[in-house]
């Protein structure tokens, strides 16, 4: 495995506390699952994984309450699948009448550097060598090339982000404190019921580190 190092930076961030029913809430710091998404969309691929290792917070923690439209309803699987089946059908979703307010505790002004390991899985195969992925990522994130724009929490928050190398100047703000239990990310070992797993996240000086999946400090 290699490691890279991606700095993000943005506007707004949400990463929602899945205890907040109704009202979002965010985390303190980017859980390791947001961080994960940054680099997939950068590079994805079934041969690959991302492991994040390492946060960086570059910037204080500050906090900003907003009120938006959210849309409180979705198609439902019923009829999408009924209208495959059939060729046609009602597919639409009428916004004004689906439409809610709700209030968010959001974080602002945010910057991060995300380190992570690059994996590559014994399923590539032999025509799919470590180094042709490698090679990948370093010319997309080098030239600031993504699958998808990155996002922090929500689409609505898109982030920029470059490659981080040898010029790091900005040092992680001189803070420490415990962050509670943390989403480490989601156990997709079975498909159709995918389980949520926790950890409990301490920030040391700035820098929040992140056990493995198989480490026994993350719990389902």
């Amino acid at each position: 495995m290699k490691s890279y190092c991606l700095e993000v930076t943005g506007d707004f961030a949400c990463f929602t506390r899945p205890e907040m029913k109704v009202e979002r809430v965010s985390y303190d710091v980017i859980t390791p699952s947001a961080a994960r998404a940054v680099f997939e969309a950068v590079l994805w691929k079934p041969a690959i994984r991302w492991r994040i290792r390492k946060i960086e917070v570059l910037k204080p923690i500050r906090w900003i309450s907003l009120r938006r439209n959210e849309v409180g309803a979705v198609v439902p699987v019923g009829s999408v699948k009924s209208a495959m089946n059939k060729g046609t059908g009602d597919l639409a979703l009428y916004i004004e009448d689906e439409r809610q307010q709700r209030a968010g505790l959001f974080l602002r002004d945010v910057a991060y550097r995300l380190h992570a390991d690059l994996e590559v899985l014994p399923t590539a195969g032999a025509n799919n060598p470590p180094a042709k992925f490698r090679e990948m990522f370093e010319r997309r994130a080098g030239k600031g090339q993504c699958v998808n724009q990155p996002y922090l929490g929500c689409r609505e928050f898109a982030c920029d982000f470059r490659l981080a190398g040898g010029d790091q100047a900005a040092a992680p703000i001189d803070e420490s404190r415990d962050l509670g239990w943390m989403l480490h990310d989601m156990d997709f070992s079975n498909l159709a019921d995918p389980k949520p797993r926790f950890f409990r996240a301490e920030l040391k000086g700035g820098v929040l580190a992140v056990p493995s999946a198989e480490s026994p400090e993350v719990r389902g």
